[in-house]
């Protein structure tokens, strides 16, 4: 035919409309399957599938104005925690405050919360922490709670750059799960599970509509890696379901196309908090924490800058920072059974 005889160069001389009108005329011959390898062909499809993405993007980018647009992520960054009256939280908190950044604090008691705004103004000497002093108890199993909590943080940051999702509970419960009581297993559930599922609901809802996105991280903790956790079975559960939303929240973004916000897992590893020591009456119990363990500042220490490095290098794929890898934990195991280290570190063993 005398389209197969058309070469590449000749064909930039062509309006595209003529090219496409001669690519879709009929012909009196058999169609042949080698017809759709035709230069004219395949240019034709190509300009109407190109036309075609475009239209797609000018309406996506019409509908969702952020999804797409991202706005450098510079310090000092606006950061929310939850749970940091004490731990862990506040160890972090403390440590965003000498780094330089804004940060927003809550937790379920207005006591607690309230005393430790004091605390890290005075320890750090920065005054740039708040607490959303209308209604200062945030309950994260509570949705009114929480959007009270990003009404706060918009009217006072603006943004919230990284949001750390920490508060958690056991109950300060160790027993079998038999003996668990309907109302420890509640609190766990609700606390560890529900509220982490609506804390992660309004963060992906504030932070998509943000010109310059955000991250969100979720610690994690015992029972996150699928090993078992006897006497706080529950706990276990939960932190192995925070592994799994997490994941799910990254696939549904990405599905969704959501570019701007990323969702990570944060990992401390044994810290010497209370909820940690109030479990620290077996002979394993006392050997695990001797060894592993770690104090909540010095585990703040390593994660705060490793988490503050994410925005700062621009990172767009979502991470899982750990404080206690296998590696190091297999390492100061080793240590203690060889050498003898770190015996009665912090509890007395028998």
């Amino acid at each position: 035919m005398a389209e197969m005889s058309v070469t590449t160069a000749s064909l930039q001389s062509f309006p595209k409309s003529l090219l496409c009108s001669l690519s879709t005329r009929k012909f009196n011959s058999s169609f042949h399957p080698s017809a759709i390898l035709s230069p004219i062909s395949r240019f034709c499809l190509i300009s109407k599938f190109n036309s075609f993405r475009f239209s797609a993007a000018v309406v996506k980018a019409a509908s969702s104005p952020h999804a797409n647009t991202k706005e450098p992520m510079l310090p000092p960054y606006d950061v929310l925690i939850t749970g940091a009256s004490k731990g862990i939280g506040y160890a972090l908190a403390k440590e965003f405050l000498k780094a330089g950044d804004n940060v927003i604090i809550c937790s379920r008691s207005d006591e607690r919360v309230v005393s430790a705004l004091d605390r890290l103004r005075v320890e750090t000497g920065k005054q740039h922490v708040w607490i959303p002093m209308q209604g200062t108890k945030c309950d994260v199993r509570e949705g009114d709670d929480v959007k009270t909590l990003v009404a706060f943080a918009k009217e006072k940051l603006q943004y919230i750059d990284i949001w750390i999702n920490n508060a958690g509970s056991n109950a300060y419960s160790f027993k079998p799960l038999a003996e668990a009581s309907d109302e420890d297993l509640i609190q766990v559930v609700t606390t560890n599970t529900l509220g982490l599922m609506i804390c992660c609901r309004e963060a992906i809802n504030l932070m998509q509509n943000q010109p310059r996105g955000g991250h969100i991280f979720n610690i994690d903790g015992a029972g996150s890696d699928g090993r078992p956790t006897p006497r706080f079975a529950a706990y276990g559960a939960t932190k192995r379901s925070v592994v799994h939303l997490t994941k799910s929240l990254q696939a549904e973004l990405e599905m969704q196309d959501v570019k701007n916000v990323l969702v990570h897992n944060l990992s401390p590893g044994m810290v010497t908090t209370d909820l940690l020591m109030s479990g620290a009456n077996t002979k394993q119990a006392k050997f695990f924490i001797n060894v592993l363990a770690e104090p909540a500042d010095v585990v703040a220490e390593y994660l705060v800058p490793n988490i503050r490095s994410i925005p700062t290098n621009g990172s767009t794929k979502a991470t899982y920072i750990r404080f206690l890898t296998g590696l190091k934990a297999y390492s100061q195991i080793f240590s203690r059974i060889a050498f003898g280290a770190r015996r009665n570190r912090y509890v007395l063993e028998d």
